[in-house]
């Protein structure tokens, strides 16, 4: 009965794998790949339970219109658009993960993914974690009622509204202890996929205010015209600025050796070395071209050094038979 267990269970299996048959992951040098993948995992759960529990929240069939505006604009909330984002990212990480663990790291596939990982946590999952997190609890510390009125209490629990609004820096803060990612790994791209998210988002509660005449953030109803349009240059700003400061960042965390140089660094270092190398190419041949001609210098040198003693003997000879009586 034991060993019908043990041959059916599957997380049983599992543990014995891990445990006796992959080494790898008791290998000090593979450490943060195990650690990155533990982490990758339960990130992937965490979200997926959340996209889950939401439709359970019942918000839709809420007598309270106030209520079910959260259910009605729910495709319009910046935190359900990172939400996505981080989904995606942990997503491809964990597949990227896998292929390591196969040592399948080095062909195409793995180098799309693992470059796509680097776009969206660059371009997309930093930034945009970092304002939602922050914009939200400056806002909720001074005033709720301005981005999270009491009445949602009623239906999202205070562990859902952290899942949401915390834990989602929490990913990015050790993703970033576990991965290096000193520079950009393509700066121009990851910012068009910034901006493109930026003003995509202000199309969108824009729209939605002069459609429905109702601010999708409260904190917008308690300005006028001039102080909304500097209050979003500061959304731009600040969530800019989080795209900016995570590259120095990463830097004093795991050091200035670059392992991860950008794309256009290594070309414009292969362009530096090609240079080089033609540089060093042509010196050698010009030192070649030196050797040869002091060389061929001796030789003539040593040539004609035999044409002046003969001749020296020559006339020495001629007087003697001049002077000679026969």
């Amino acid at each position: 009965m034991e060993e019908l267990w043990r041959d059916t269970n599957i997380f049983y299996n599992v543990l014995c794998f891990l445990i006796t048959e992959n080494e790898k992951l008791f290998d000090r040098s593979d450490s943060n790949l195990y650690w990155r993948t533990v982490f990758h995992i339960f990130g992937i759960l965490h979200h997926v339970y959340i996209g889950i529990t939401a439709p359970s929240l019942n918000v839709a069939n809420n007598p309270n219109p106030d209520i079910r505006i959260l259910y009605t604009f729910k495709e319009a909330y910046l935190t359900g658009w990172n939400f996505t984002f981080q989904t995606v990212f942990l997503g491809l990480s964990l597949v990227h993960d896998i292929l390591e663990w196969l040592d399948k790291q080095e062909n195409s596939l793995a180098a799309k993914i693992r470059y796509w990982r680097n776009v969206i946590f660059s371009g997309m999952v930093v930034p945009f974690t970092l304002f939602v997190t922050a914009m939200f609890w400056s806002v909720y510390a001074i005033d709720r009622e301005l981005v999270f009125p009491r009445i949602y209490d009623q239906v999202v629990p205070w562990w859902f509204n952290h899942c949401v609004h915390t834990n989602i820096t929490i990913v990015v803060i050790i993703e970033t202890l576990l991965q290096a990612r000193r520079y950009p790994t393509n700066q121009r791209l990851e910012l068009i996929l910034y901006w493109i998210v930026a003003f995509s988002y202000a199309i969108v509660y824009y729209t939605i205010y002069f459609v429905t005449d109702r601010w999708l953030y409260q904190v917008f109803g308690i300005m006028n015209w001039w102080q909304v349009c500097l209050y979003q240059l500061g959304i731009w700003l600040v969530s800019y600025i989080f795209y900016k400061i995570q590259f120095p960042i990463n830097r004093l965390i795991h050091g200035h050796e670059d392992n991860e140089i950008s794309t256009e660094k290594s070309d414009d270092d292969d362009k530096d070395n090609a240079v080089n190398n033609k540089v060093n190419e042509n010196d050698t041949k010009t030192n070649e071209m030196k050797t040869f001609e002091n060389s061929q210098t001796i030789t003539d040198s040593n040539t004609t050094l035999p044409k002046k003693t003969w001749s020296l003997k020559f006339r020495s000879i001629k007087n003697h038979f001049e002077n000679s009586r026969l």
